[in-house]
């Protein structure tokens, strides 16, 4: 049986328009520039890092031939944003789009074929609540 390649993080910083987000990006083993792998995008859950689930999880579909980006949400772990350990779903929602869009800025990546994927109903949640905030409009009901 053959030993699998070590996969390597390589630290990143995602744009975000609040504050930049630090960021794991997780390459095949052995990646051809040329040819565009399918990403993901993997989401801690509340109160988690990148290094934690979210970063086992990215490196093990990095040695499936993902190309896969873990990241610390704004106000969590080594990503800017004040208050610090803050939970805001608005903003978490907010995170995984830019986290999207990095993706796409990169030249190995088939952007048709990036997804996302969170642990313990981060993303559910996070949806939930971001649309019952305030700040959030409902659309017209149909008559």
């Amino acid at each position: 049986m053959s030993a699998q390649p070590s996969i390597e993080a390589t630290k990143v910083q995602v744009p975000n328009q609040l504050a930049s987000m630090s960021g794991a990006l997780f390459t095949p083993p052995t990646p051809k520039h040329r040819d565009k792998h399918p990403a993901l995008v993997v989401v801690h859950p509340f109160g988690g890092v990148k290094e934690q689930t979210a970063g086992i999880y990215a490196g093990r579909m990095a040695e499936k031939g993902y190309v896969t980006l873990a990241f610390d949400a704004s106000h969590q772990g080594e990503s800017e944003g004040y208050p610090r350990d803050t939970e805001n779903p608005a903003e978490r929602i907010e995170d995984i789009r830019c986290a999207v869009d990095y993706l796409t800025t990169l030249p190995m990546v088939d952007e048709d074929r990036i997804g996302t994927t969170a642990f313990r109903n981060t993303f559910r949640k996070a949806r939930h609540r971001s649309s019952r905030s305030p700040t959030t409009t409902k659309p017209p009901q149909s008559s």
